[in-house]
């Protein structure tokens, strides 16, 4: 579905100021919302005019937005224990987004909930966003809205280092596997790997610490986050195998929404660049190489 100036999502002006390249490059911040990012490759938008959406009515009342995050998540949601400051893919499509609705990060709480209570979370009106690996899906979509997708990607694995048991999926019978709950690769290996064992834990920093401890035999997630935390301990972590489900990331929103959703699907499409730039300056350092995928305007 294509936007017009007809359907009042949104004003020029505000589209002109939230696609605007910045002269510097880069676009990764380590701030946890209390100051702005002097990198970013975006600007703050003024004048925004958005009409329809309770939610960017909300925003603007208060002149701050709240965004549920993951925060152990390397390179995507990572919150640093010793500093309180957040990084990542992500976080910084957070960030775009927040600015694209004329809110600076000084205006961004960013707020941790776990992949089982995120839609409550969204229908609660405890966040106005969420955006942390929210895989879109049908069942998803009877309680919330989804923008994007901003990302696709798949289901993988990580194991130890010495591990050579385990080389894809298709060598789980008899195994143990640990994701987290409520979230889409957990189930997926309940419902298709009948032989597999699982373990649950509320996040995925759990899971590791369970591999590292030998009491699973591999981690099961999307790819980008598995290849974070091997990134972290390439010692004695690996991901194995090829993805072998499509998992596509969405912006969590009130359902309902669609002056917000349609905003933001547009924002993300006009803004291929600024895209390239967060993916490099992110995920690019772990040597997955993903285009952007088109946004569905559904």
């Amino acid at each position: 579905m294509r936007l017009t100036k007809k359907a009042g999502v949104f004003g020029a002006t505000a589209v002109i100021a939230a696609l605007a390249l910045s002269a510097c490059g880069g676009g990764t911040s380590t701030d946890n919302g209390s100051s702005a990012s002097a990198d970013a490759p975006y600007k703050v938008a003024e004048n925004v005019s958005l009409t329809g959406s309770t939610t960017f009515d909300k925003i603007k009342a208060d002149g701050k937005i709240t965004i549920g995050v993951k925060e152990d998540q390397p390179n995507l949601g990572f919150k640093d224990p010793a500093t309180g400051e957040y990084s990542g893919f992500d976080i910084d499509i957070a960030r775009w987004m927040a600015a694209s609705l004329g809110i600076s990060t000084d205006k961004i709480t960013f707020q941790a909930v776990a992949s089982a209570n995120r839609e409550q979370a969204l229908v609660n009106g405890q966040i106005d966003l969420y955006v942390g690996t929210y895989s879109i899906t049908d069942k998803r979509k009877t309680q919330i809205d989804f923008a994007g997708p901003y990302l696709q990607t798949g289901q993988a694995l990580l194991v130890k280092k010495d591990n050579t048991t385990i080389n894809s999926d298709k060598d789980l019978a008899g195994k143990t596997v640990c994701s987290a709950t409520g979230s889409t690769p957990i189930q997926n290996i309940k419902d298709k790997y009948k032989d597999t064992k699982t373990v649950e834990f509320d996040v995925y920093s759990k899971c590791v610490d369970a591999l590292k401890n030998g009491q699973v035999d591999a981690v099961t997630t999307d790819q980008p986050i598995l290849a974070g935390y091997a990134a972290q301990d390439p010692d004695n972590l690996k991901v194995v195998g090829e993805p072998f489900t499509t998992e596509k990331y969405g912006i969590g929103l009130k359902k309902g929404d669609s002056a917000l959703r349609k905003y933001l699907n547009n924002v993300l499409t006009n803004g291929k660049d600024i895209w390239s730039k967060l993916y490099d300056s992110n995920l690019g350092k772990s040597g997955l190489k993903l285009e952007q995928p088109a946004v569905d305007n559904y």
